[in-house]
C-alpha cells in the first residue's frame, strides 16, 4: 500500500472477484483500483483500502457549540479536522468543497492518530471532533485517533450524517463520546431525491444510539424551504423523536444559507425556525435549539422543572451559567441531561487554526 493508504475493516469478497464495502447502505462493489460512491474507500483487488489515513483537510479549534453539541462539556474547545470526500450525495451540502472533493492534494495536512491526540492536549481541547465531511467514510482513521485520545482523557465527537451499517456502527461509535446526528429530513423522498441516500439506515443509527450506547446524542436538522419544512413533516419527526428517543434529547434546528447545487433556494425565514421549535415542543422535547442565525432565546438552555435559564447564550459565546457542580438547576434540582464538567468553559466563539507536526 502508498503512503495514505490504511486496511479497511468492513469488506467481503464475492463470487465474481469484486469486493463489496460493507461499511454503509450503499454496499459498493468494487473491481480491482475502483473506489467507491465516497471516493475514499477502494479495492486494490484482495480487500477494501482507506486512501486517506493520516491526511486532513486542516485541523481548527473551535467551540464545542459550533458542532453544534449545547449538552457537552459547554463553553469548552474541539479539536476539529476531516479528510475528504462522502458517502451522501447532498445538493444543499454547506462544505461541498471538502466533502464533494476528488483530490486527493486538497489533504495538505498529514498527523497520525497520536499526533492529533497531543495536538488536543498541549491545546487545552476537551475533546475532538471528527467533522467537515463525514467520519464514517474514514472511520478507522477516526477509531485509532479516538482510542488515542481516550489515553490521554480526551473525549471524541462524531458529526455524522449516521449513515453506516452494523457491526461497522457498533465499532464506530464504541470509539466515540457524543455524536452529532444530521436528521437531513424525515421523508425518503427527501433523502433519494436530494441526498441519494435512504432515511431507515439514520434512524436506526438514532435508535441504536440512545438505545445501546453511552454516546451522548443531539440532532441536527437543517430546515430548507419548501423542501423539509412543512408542518407536517416536522410534526412527524418530532413526534418519532420523542417516542423513539425520549424528550431530552436535544434537536438542532438551523438555517439553510443557499450553496452548492441549491443556489436558487432562497435562505430559511427565522419564522420557519421559531414554528419548528414550537412544533418540537408541543410533542414534549424539552430542548430544541436554533442555529445558523442569531437567537438567545432559541439557543438557550432552559430547566425543564422551572423554565430557568441555565445557559444563556449569545452565538457561541456563554453569557451565564447556572448549573451547580452536579449539572443540575439551583432553583429546583433538575437534572440537566448531558454531559457536564464541575464548571463551565471560556473558549467563546474563537476559530483558531492550527497545523500539526506530523510524527517523525
Amino acid at each position: 500500500m502508498t503512503q495514505g493508504e490504511h486496511p479497511g475493516l468492513w469488506w467481503h469478497k464475492l463470487e465474481d472477484g469484486r469486493i463489496q464495502c460493507d461499511l454503509c447502505p450503499r454496499e459498493c462493489r468494487l473491481h480491482a483500483g475502483q473506489r467507491g460512491a465516497c471516493f475514499v474507500r477502494q479495492s486494490d483487488g484482495e480487500q477494501i483500502v482507506l486512501t486517506t489515513w493520516g491526511r486532513s483537510s486542516g485541523f481548527c479549534l473551535d467551540p464545542i457549540e459550533k458542532k453544534p453539541l449545547n449538552h457537552f462539556y459547554p463553553g469548552t474547545s474541539v479539536l476539529s479536522f476531516g479528510t475528504a470526500g462522502c458517502n451522501l450525495a447532498c445538493k444543499f451540502c454547506q462544505n461541498w468543497d471538502i466533502s464533494k472533493s476528488r483530490e486527493m492534494d486538497r489533504l495538505l495536512d498529514r498527523a497520525t492518530p497520536e499526533a492529533i491526540a497531543n495536538a488536543a492536549l498541549a491545546h487545552g481541547a476537551k475533546s475532538v471532533a471528527y467533522t467537515y465531511n463525514d467520519p464514517v467514510i474514514f472511520a478507522e482513521y477516526a477509531i485509532a485517533t479516538a482510542e488515542a485520545c481516550r489515553d490521554r482523557d480526551i473525549a471524541s465527537v462524531a458529526v455524522t450524517a449516521g449513515y453506516i451499517l452494523s457491526p461497522a456502527r457498533e465499532r464506530f461509535f464504541a470509539a466515540m463520546d457524543a455524536a452529532n446526528v444530521d436528521l437531513k429530513s424525515f421523508s425518503e423522498d427527501f433523502y433519494h431525491r436530494l441526498c441519494g441516500g435512504h432515511l431507515a439506515p439514520v434512524l436506526d443509527t438514532l435508535r441504536y444510539l440512545h438505545h445501546e450506547t453511552r454516546v451522548w446524542l443531539e440532532i441536527t436538522t437543517l430546515l430548507i424551504p419548501g423542501e423539509n419544512d412543512s408542518p407536517a413533516e416536522l410534526d412527524a419527526m418530532t413526534d418519532w423523536i420523542a417516542n423513539e428517543l425520549g424528550d431530552s434529547v436535544p434537536l438542532h434546528f438551523t438555517a439553510f444559507h443557499p450553496d452548492y447545487k441549491m443556489q436558487d433556494i432562497a435562505p430559511t425565514p427565522h419564522s420557519t425556525l421559531t414554528r419548528a421549535r414550537d412544533i418540537a415542543q408541543t410533542h414534549g422535547l424539552k430542548h430544541v435549539y436554533i442555529g445558523n442565525v442569531r437567537d438567545q432565546e432559541g439557543s438557550t438552555t432552559f430547566c425543564a422543572g422551572c423554565g430557568t435559564a441555565l445557559i444563556e447564550r449569545d452565538g457561541y459565546d456563554i453569557l451565564a451559567y447556572r448549573l451547580d457542580a452536579h449539572g443540575n438547576c439551583p432553583h429546583c434540582g433538575e437534572s440537566l441531561a448531558g454531559r457536564f464538567g464541575p464548571e463551565c468553559g471560556n473558549f467563546g466563539s474563537r476559530r483558531i487554526p492550527l497545523r500539526i507536526a506530523p510524527d517523525r
